[in-house]
Protein backbone atom coordinates (compact mmCIF):
# COMPACT_ATOMS: atom_id res chain seq x y z
CA UNK A 1 0.00 0.00 0.00
CA UNK A 2 1.06 3.11 -1.13
CA UNK A 3 1.84 5.55 1.89
CA UNK A 4 0.69 9.07 1.62
CA UNK A 5 2.94 12.36 2.36
CA UNK A 6 1.31 14.50 4.46
CA UNK A 7 2.60 18.30 3.40
CA UNK A 8 1.68 21.52 5.34
CA UNK A 9 1.34 24.39 3.04
CA UNK A 10 2.61 27.69 4.39
CA UNK A 11 1.56 30.53 1.96
CA UNK A 12 3.41 33.65 2.97
CA UNK A 13 3.03 37.19 2.17
CA UNK A 14 5.49 39.47 3.18
CA UNK A 15 7.07 37.78 6.79
CA UNK A 16 3.95 36.33 7.36
CA UNK A 17 2.29 33.13 6.96
CA UNK A 18 -1.91 33.79 5.52
CA UNK A 19 -4.54 32.34 4.57
CA UNK A 20 -7.53 32.66 2.15
CA UNK A 21 -10.22 31.16 0.47
CA UNK A 22 -10.31 30.79 -3.44
CA UNK A 23 -6.56 32.21 -2.74
CA UNK A 24 -8.06 35.35 -1.91
CA UNK A 25 -9.00 37.48 0.82
CA UNK A 26 -6.04 36.85 2.52
CA UNK A 27 -5.73 36.43 6.47
CA UNK A 28 -2.82 37.05 8.75
CA UNK A 29 -2.00 33.68 10.81
CA UNK A 30 1.61 34.49 12.49
CA UNK A 31 5.04 33.21 12.02
CA UNK A 32 5.87 31.18 9.05
CA UNK A 33 8.99 29.15 10.88
CA UNK A 34 7.28 29.20 13.83
CA UNK A 35 3.90 26.90 12.22
CA UNK A 36 6.66 25.07 10.51
CA UNK A 37 8.61 23.82 13.34
CA UNK A 38 5.61 23.17 15.13
CA UNK A 39 4.42 20.99 12.20
CA UNK A 40 7.69 19.76 11.59
CA UNK A 41 7.91 18.38 14.81
CA UNK A 42 4.80 16.47 15.03
CA UNK A 43 6.04 14.38 12.33
CA UNK A 44 5.02 16.39 8.83
CA UNK A 45 6.29 14.41 5.63
CA UNK A 46 7.11 17.38 4.29
CA UNK A 47 6.96 21.48 4.14
CA UNK A 48 6.00 23.55 1.03
CA UNK A 49 6.36 27.18 1.30
CA UNK A 50 4.51 29.22 -1.66
CA UNK A 51 5.10 33.07 -1.85
CA UNK A 52 1.43 34.28 -2.87
CA UNK A 53 2.62 37.39 -4.14
CA UNK A 54 5.83 37.10 -5.95
CA UNK A 55 4.95 37.15 -9.39
CA UNK A 56 2.63 39.95 -9.08
CA UNK A 57 5.01 41.75 -7.98
CA UNK A 58 8.19 40.17 -9.81
CA UNK A 59 10.27 39.28 -6.54
CA UNK A 60 10.97 36.31 -4.85
CA UNK A 61 10.81 37.28 -0.95
CA UNK A 62 11.82 33.87 0.85
CA UNK A 63 15.39 33.49 0.46
CA UNK A 64 15.67 34.74 4.13
CA UNK A 65 12.82 32.79 5.59
CA UNK A 66 14.09 29.20 4.12
CA UNK A 67 17.75 30.02 5.31
CA UNK A 68 16.50 30.58 8.93
CA UNK A 69 13.90 27.76 8.57
CA UNK A 70 16.52 24.62 7.35
CA UNK A 71 18.29 25.04 10.83
CA UNK A 72 15.59 23.48 12.68
CA UNK A 73 13.87 21.83 10.10
CA UNK A 74 15.07 18.44 8.48
CA UNK A 75 12.30 17.23 6.07
CA UNK A 76 12.49 17.67 2.29
CA UNK A 77 11.16 21.74 1.81
CA UNK A 78 10.10 22.51 -1.57
CA UNK A 79 9.66 26.73 -2.04
CA UNK A 80 7.38 28.32 -5.25
CA UNK A 81 6.30 31.90 -5.73
CA UNK A 82 8.51 34.21 -8.13
CA UNK A 83 10.76 31.82 -9.58
CA UNK A 84 11.87 33.22 -13.00
CA UNK A 85 15.29 32.18 -14.14
CA UNK A 86 17.69 29.99 -13.32
CA UNK A 87 19.51 32.36 -11.24
CA UNK A 88 16.10 32.51 -8.58
CA UNK A 89 16.16 28.75 -8.42
CA UNK A 90 19.87 28.87 -7.36
CA UNK A 91 19.91 31.27 -4.50
CA UNK A 92 16.45 29.44 -3.60
CA UNK A 93 18.42 25.81 -3.85
CA UNK A 94 21.71 27.72 -2.18
CA UNK A 95 19.59 28.69 0.98
CA UNK A 96 18.29 25.30 1.59
CA UNK A 97 15.18 24.04 -0.56
CA UNK A 98 15.23 20.61 -1.75
CA UNK A 99 12.42 21.61 -4.32
CA UNK A 100 11.20 24.49 -6.30
CA UNK A 101 7.39 24.81 -7.09
CA UNK A 102 7.02 26.39 -10.54
CA UNK A 103 3.82 27.81 -12.09
CA UNK A 104 3.55 31.28 -13.57
CA UNK A 105 6.98 31.57 -15.10
CA UNK A 106 6.82 27.93 -17.00
CA UNK A 107 3.37 29.26 -18.95
CA UNK A 108 5.05 32.48 -20.05
CA UNK A 109 8.06 30.64 -21.13
CA UNK A 110 8.25 27.33 -21.21
CA UNK A 111 11.54 26.92 -22.41
CA UNK A 112 12.67 27.19 -18.92
CA UNK A 113 11.06 24.29 -17.50
CA UNK A 114 13.53 22.70 -19.74
CA UNK A 115 16.54 24.98 -18.50
CA UNK A 116 15.62 23.90 -14.80
CA UNK A 117 15.34 20.15 -15.40
CA UNK A 118 18.70 20.24 -17.09
CA UNK A 119 20.51 22.03 -14.57
CA UNK A 120 18.55 20.49 -11.30
CA UNK A 121 17.54 17.28 -12.55
CA UNK A 122 13.66 16.12 -12.68
CA UNK A 123 13.31 15.41 -8.87
CA UNK A 124 13.95 18.94 -8.10
CA UNK A 125 11.41 20.38 -10.29
CA UNK A 126 7.65 20.31 -9.04
CA UNK A 127 4.85 21.86 -11.28
CA UNK A 128 2.17 23.94 -9.13
CA UNK A 129 -1.06 24.01 -11.08
CA UNK A 130 -3.61 26.55 -9.90
CA UNK A 131 -7.02 24.75 -11.56
CA UNK A 132 -10.75 26.45 -11.97
CA UNK A 133 -13.46 24.66 -12.97
CA UNK A 134 -15.10 25.75 -16.20
CA UNK A 135 -17.02 22.92 -17.26
CA UNK A 136 -17.93 19.13 -16.20
CA UNK A 137 -14.48 17.28 -16.46
CA UNK A 138 -12.59 20.58 -17.81
CA UNK A 139 -10.35 22.92 -16.01
CA UNK A 140 -8.55 25.73 -16.90
CA UNK A 141 -5.00 26.74 -16.03
CA UNK A 142 -4.79 30.12 -13.78
CA UNK A 143 -1.90 32.00 -12.86
CA UNK A 144 -0.34 35.11 -10.68
CA UNK A 145 -2.03 32.94 -7.39
CA UNK A 146 -5.26 32.19 -9.32
CA UNK A 147 -5.76 35.59 -10.69
CA UNK A 148 -4.79 35.28 -14.46
CA UNK A 149 -6.98 33.18 -17.34
CA UNK A 150 -4.50 31.06 -19.60
CA UNK A 151 -6.65 29.48 -21.55
CA UNK A 152 -4.16 26.32 -21.09
CA UNK A 153 -6.62 22.73 -20.31
CA UNK A 154 -5.32 21.69 -17.01
CA UNK A 155 -4.76 18.00 -18.40
CA UNK A 156 -3.00 19.04 -21.78
CA UNK A 157 -0.77 21.78 -19.90
CA UNK A 158 0.39 18.66 -17.16
CA UNK A 159 1.18 16.38 -19.79
CA UNK A 160 3.46 18.19 -21.76
CA UNK A 161 4.84 19.51 -18.79
CA UNK A 162 5.44 15.81 -18.13
CA UNK A 163 7.38 15.71 -21.22
CA UNK A 164 9.75 18.15 -20.47
CA UNK A 165 10.86 16.38 -17.77
CA UNK A 166 8.82 17.77 -14.51
CA UNK A 167 9.18 15.64 -11.68
CA UNK A 168 5.75 15.77 -9.92
CA UNK A 169 2.50 18.04 -10.24
CA UNK A 170 1.34 19.89 -7.31
CA UNK A 171 -2.62 20.94 -8.37
CA UNK A 172 -4.28 23.09 -6.33
CA UNK A 173 -8.23 23.24 -6.89
CA UNK A 174 -9.05 27.34 -6.31
CA UNK A 175 -12.80 26.33 -6.37
CA UNK A 176 -12.44 24.63 -3.32
CA UNK A 177 -9.38 26.01 -1.68
CA UNK A 178 -9.84 27.56 2.10
CA UNK A 179 -13.37 26.37 1.67
CA UNK A 180 -13.22 22.82 4.07
CA UNK A 181 -15.65 21.46 1.95
CA UNK A 182 -13.56 18.66 0.50
CA UNK A 183 -10.70 18.10 -2.55
CA UNK A 184 -12.32 18.35 -6.51
CA UNK A 185 -11.86 14.55 -6.73
CA UNK A 186 -12.46 14.56 -10.56
CA UNK A 187 -9.88 17.20 -10.88
CA UNK A 188 -7.28 14.92 -8.79
CA UNK A 189 -8.19 11.88 -10.03
CA UNK A 190 -7.92 12.97 -14.12
CA UNK A 191 -4.92 14.19 -13.46
CA UNK A 192 -3.24 11.04 -11.18
CA UNK A 193 -4.61 8.60 -13.60
CA UNK A 194 -3.05 10.10 -16.97
CA UNK A 195 0.27 10.70 -15.35
CA UNK A 196 3.24 8.58 -14.46
CA UNK A 197 4.77 10.97 -12.00
CA UNK A 198 3.46 11.66 -8.99
CA UNK A 199 0.86 13.95 -8.06
CA UNK A 200 -0.02 16.74 -5.06
CA UNK A 201 -3.15 17.17 -4.42
CA UNK A 202 -4.24 20.79 -2.72
CA UNK A 203 -7.36 22.66 -1.44
CA UNK A 204 -9.98 22.09 0.03
CA UNK A 205 -9.34 19.66 3.17
CA UNK A 206 -11.80 20.01 5.96
CA UNK A 207 -11.77 16.75 7.79
CA UNK A 208 -10.13 13.45 7.72
CA UNK A 209 -13.03 11.76 5.93
CA UNK A 210 -11.89 14.36 2.77
CA UNK A 211 -8.95 12.60 2.77
CA UNK A 212 -10.03 8.85 3.15
CA UNK A 213 -12.49 9.67 -0.08
CA UNK A 214 -9.26 11.59 -1.59
CA UNK A 215 -7.18 8.15 -1.29
CA UNK A 216 -9.83 5.96 -1.73
CA UNK A 217 -10.99 7.30 -5.48
CA UNK A 218 -7.56 8.91 -7.07
CA UNK A 219 -3.34 7.68 -7.16
CA UNK A 220 -1.99 10.81 -5.39
CA UNK A 221 0.99 10.67 -3.98
CA UNK A 222 0.56 13.29 -1.33
CA UNK A 223 -1.55 16.00 0.13
CA UNK A 224 -1.11 19.56 0.96
CA UNK A 225 -3.18 20.84 3.98
CA UNK A 226 -3.24 24.31 5.56
CA UNK A 227 -6.93 25.67 6.90
CA UNK A 228 -7.19 22.57 8.80
CA UNK A 229 -3.99 22.83 10.86
CA UNK A 230 -3.33 26.91 10.75
CA UNK A 231 -6.89 27.35 12.52
CA UNK A 232 -6.23 23.57 14.81
CA UNK A 233 -9.15 21.85 13.38
CA UNK A 234 -6.55 18.92 13.90
CA UNK A 235 -2.95 18.16 13.85
CA UNK A 236 -0.78 15.97 12.15
CA UNK A 237 -0.53 13.51 14.75
CA UNK A 238 -4.15 13.13 14.80
CA UNK A 239 -4.72 12.61 11.31
CA UNK A 240 -1.94 10.38 10.46
CA UNK A 241 -4.00 8.40 14.03
CA UNK A 242 -6.97 8.47 11.73
CA UNK A 243 -5.38 7.55 8.90
CA UNK A 244 -3.76 4.19 10.62
CA UNK A 245 -7.51 3.81 11.70
CA UNK A 246 -8.59 4.06 8.07
CA UNK A 247 -6.19 0.76 7.54
CA UNK A 248 -3.80 3.66 5.09
CA UNK A 249 -0.54 3.31 5.46
CA UNK A 250 1.67 6.66 6.94
CA UNK A 251 5.76 7.34 6.40
CA UNK A 252 5.88 8.55 10.50
CA UNK A 253 2.75 8.01 13.07
CA UNK A 254 2.63 9.32 16.58
CA UNK A 255 0.81 7.45 18.76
Amino acid sequence: MRKIRLIPRLDIKGPNLIKGINLEGLRIIGDPNKHALEYYNSGADELLYMDSVASLYGRNNLEDLISKAVKNVFIPITVGGGIRSLDNAYKIFKCGADKIAVNTAIVKKKSLLSELVKEFGSQSIVISIEAKKISKNKWEVFTECGREKTGKDVMEWAKETVDLGAGEILVTSVDQEGTRKGFDINLVKNLSDLLSIPVIASGGMGNIDHLSDLIDQTNIDAVCMADILHYKKSTIPKIKSEMVQKGFSVRKYYD
